[in-house]
């Protein structure tokens, strides 16, 4: 599905209720009637398929209502944060076909932030606290029982103000103090129970390196940003609705005499079946090797996506199908891989390959000869044309194709039994040879010379179709077969096994010894195709110039349900 179908596709559907609010505030004049929102990553990781869902959102509604959508890198915790994930987060946005207005980063607030905390403890709204986290935790107090203030909660303005510069200064050690706002120890809502603003990290930042070691918190971070950026809609996933009051009430402390403050919105976010999106649990598989690098094809990620053959269309489109709402849940795979399969089928070309090859002699056929037949590209989009594929005595055809003794409905190949060769002659199999273990190493046909695809004699009525590739004219090839990559539908929620051994042993097969028609030997890296009869596939950027290596991006229908029910 091209990107402009997508656009109509998405301009004909109601409006959800996040595009619900945006017009409502549009309509009363809200903001300057600006719409301006931002994508918020956090460096630590690789994006995976539910930001996706995110991205869409963001850069889609400044798209439709002719805003402007900024990139801010969330980067208040050094010691997770590398330039390689913002090098990639970049590529993976502009991969999805979005672009930035502007590229921020919550470094770049650093001062700022500064300035309102510290005023925030002039105005007797925050403190510095020496104890430990987990005693501050158990201060908290329930949902039902309020929390018991900190004995540093009264501590004098001039001495926060002095440790907290100190804190600044690297004067103490991590964990040995924060500062927390001064809001309601027994709020019902628990964040606003002395939440914690800053913290020390003596770890060298990406951008800032040691200038700072007092670090902003993400709830203190986040709406000062928002704000400082002129964000109008903070679009967010579900869990930070308990938030929401702690971002208003920051903003409200910030805010100047104008119309002018961010909204926050909040959406539900993306769970895939027989997958994990958590960051932890994905970085644990790279890190351990289960998988190979963020990018593995079985990996959520929107690099390994891409690496696996999907399209940004067809993941556009699949997030396009799902919506947004305001309840969690968890979305089936097989919808994601009918998204790419509409997609490929409509734009990919279909070539020939053989992935568990065994010769096929045509024994009649002249030694030496060679015919080149047409086979169409897409017969899907018959302006993408055509091309030839040679055809010789000689042929590959895929081992499961044959059978000696075969059952009455089996329509492919067997002694005396006729079938068709895709796009060139009809054949009738007169026998086979066998090595010592009783393998199958050559199968023998003979060919009918009158029934070459578009004679009138190619009518004749077969009930097999197979396809092929000439022995001598295809290349080498690896396939490697992805599937999915845990065996539970919901491996985030087995309490009883860690999600490690619920990995599918069967998620990747290698096959070695693949031919493919030469027509595949200009292919490049991420060109996508349909192999005939076998599913989508795409080049790998592991691909030499001694062998193709292809990566299955799904069949050509959906087996697993099939076979997770037997």
């Amino acid at each position: 599905m091209s990107e402009i179908n997508i656009k109509e596709e998405e301009g004909k559907k109601s409006l959800n209720f996040i595009e619900a609010f945006v017009e409502s505030d549009l309509a009363a004049g809200k903001n300057g009637k600006r719409i301006q929102t931002r994508f918020p990553p956090e460096p630590n990781g690789y994006l995976h398929i539910g930001h996706a869902k995110a991205i869409c959102l963001d850069f889609g509604i400044a798209e439709r209502y002719n805003g402007i959508c900024n990139l801010r890198f969330d980067d208040t915790n050094p010691v997770k944060e590398d330039v390689e994930y913002v090098d990639s987060i970049m590529e993976d946005i502009k991969w999805l076909g979005f672009h930035w207005e502007n590229v921020y980063y919550a470094s770049d607030y650093f001062p700022q932030l500064w300035d309102f905390a510290v005023r925030l403890i002039k105005e007797g709204k925050a403190y510095v606290d020496e104890q430990s986290a987990e005693i501050i935790a158990q201060q908290k107090g329930t949902p039902t029982q309020p929390g018991t203030n900190s004995p540093f909660r009264d501590r004098p303005v001039e001495e926060s103000l002095d440790l907290f510069n100190r804190m600044n200064q690297g004067d103490f050690e991590e964990g040995s103090m924060v500062l927390r706002a001064k809001i309601d120890m027994a709020s019902s809502n628990m964040h606003f129970r002395d939440p914690i603003i800053y913290r020390i990290i003596k770890h060298p930042h990406h951008r800032t390196g040691t200038a700072w070691k007092a670090y902003p918190m993400y709830d203190f971070a986040h709406g000062e940003s928002d704000y400082f950026e002129g964000v109008t809609h903070s679009l967010c996933t579900l869990e930070f609705e308990v938030h929401r009051p702690l971002y208003d009430y920051f903003i409200d402390l910030l805010k100047k005499d104008d119309d002018y403050r961010p909204r926050q919105i909040e959406f539900n976010r993306l769970n895939l079946t027989y997958t994990v999106m958590s960051k932890r649990k994905l970085l644990q598989l790279v890190k351990e090797g289960r998988v190979n690098g963020w990018d593995d094809p079985r990996m959520p990620t929107i690099c390994g996506f891409r690496r696996r053959g999907f399209t940004p269309s067809s993941i556009r489109s699949f997030i396009n199908k799902i919506g947004y709402t305001k309840y969690d849940g968890i979305i089936d795979v097989a919808l994601l891989e009918h998204a790419v399969r509409e997609d490929l089928n409509a734009t990919t070309p279909r070539v020939s390959a053989v992935l568990d090859p065994v010769k096929l002699i045509i024994t009649n056929y002249p030694e030496g000869k060679v015919e080149m037949m047409e086979a169409i590209n897409n017969p899907e989009d018959l302006t993408q044309g055509s091309h030839e594929i040679a055809f010789s005595r000689e042929l590959f055809i895929e081992r499961e194709d044959f059978m000696e003794d075969a059952p009455k409905k089996f329509f492919r190949m067997t002694p005396g039994q006729e079938v068709r060769l895709k796009n060139a002659y009809i054949v009738k199999c007169t026998g086979c040879k066998k090595n010592e273990a009783g393998e199958i190493e050559e199968i023998y046909a003979e060919y009918d010379e009158l029934t070459k695809s578009g004679m009138p004699e190619s009518n004749r009525k077969v009930k097999g179709t197979l396809h092929w590739v000439s022995a001598e004219h295809s290349l080498p090839a690896e396939v490697r077969l992805y599937d999915r990559l845990f065996t539970v539908e919901n491996p985030s929620e087995d309490k009883e096994k860690d999600f490690l051994e619920l990995l599918n042993p069967d998620s990747l097969k290698v096959l070695t010894n693949c031919r493919v028609e030469a027509e595949l030997q200009h292919a490049k890296p991420y060109d996508n195709f349909q192999f005939q009869r076998l599913g989508y596939f795409n080049v790998d950027p592991d691909s030499n110039s001694e062998k193709i290596v292809f990566n299955r991006t799904v069949s050509l229908k959906d087996t697993w349900s099939k076979v997770k029910d037997k």
